[in-house]
């Protein structure tokens, strides 16, 4: 296991180096794995929903009120999260995804420390996320690092609801 000093995360837009392709690369990987594991598979961007479609062509409008993390390996795009701006003291973080050659070198825990340490300063008390209940590895991760299973606020089958405290 690499150790997480290695993982640099960076806010996008703003910071260097521009990383916007590997942020779009990122976001349809993860769209496109989960379409697939939904059993909704899609050939390129222009099957995805339109709300999905619009993350991976237009971040910057899409993630306009947001915040969002990219996690650099070397000069290496492996990984991102999005943490939503505040809302009566509560955060999400969405779209946690970690390309497979980076998985088990700490990339996915360095954006969720990272995303509670941002909104810890945001003045959020609450962190909540949503998993589709086979990603078994990440609801695990999710668990480790203290959140725990809520009442859903989604109405989607198979999706459990998580929170921490912050």
């Amino acid at each position: 296991m690499t150790d997480h000093h290695e993982v640099a995360i960076v806010r996008w837009p703003g910071q260097p180096p521009p990383i916007e392709d590997g942020l779009a690369a990122l976001l349809a990987a993860y769209h496109f794995q989960t379409e697939a594991e939904k059993g909704e598979s899609v050939a390129d961007v222009q099957g995805l929903p339109d709300r999905y479609r619009e993350e991976i062509t237009d971040p910057r409008t899409a993630f306009a009120d947001d915040v969002v993390l990219v996690a650099l390996l070397g000069d290496a795009v492996v990984g991102c999260l999005v943490v939503t701006s505040p809302h009566d003291g509560q955060s999400e973080i969405k779209r946690l995804w970690t390309t497979p050659k980076s998985r088990g070198r700490g990339v996915a825990s360095a954006l969720l420390g990272a995303a509670l340490i941002h909104a810890a300063e945001g003045g959020v008390h609450t962190v909540r996320l949503s998993v589709w209940q086979w990603r078994t590895g990440a609801i695990a991760l999710y668990e480790r690092l203290g959140f725990a299973v809520t009442r859903s606020w989604d109405e989607r089958e198979q999706l459990v609801c998580m929170q921490r405290s912050l």
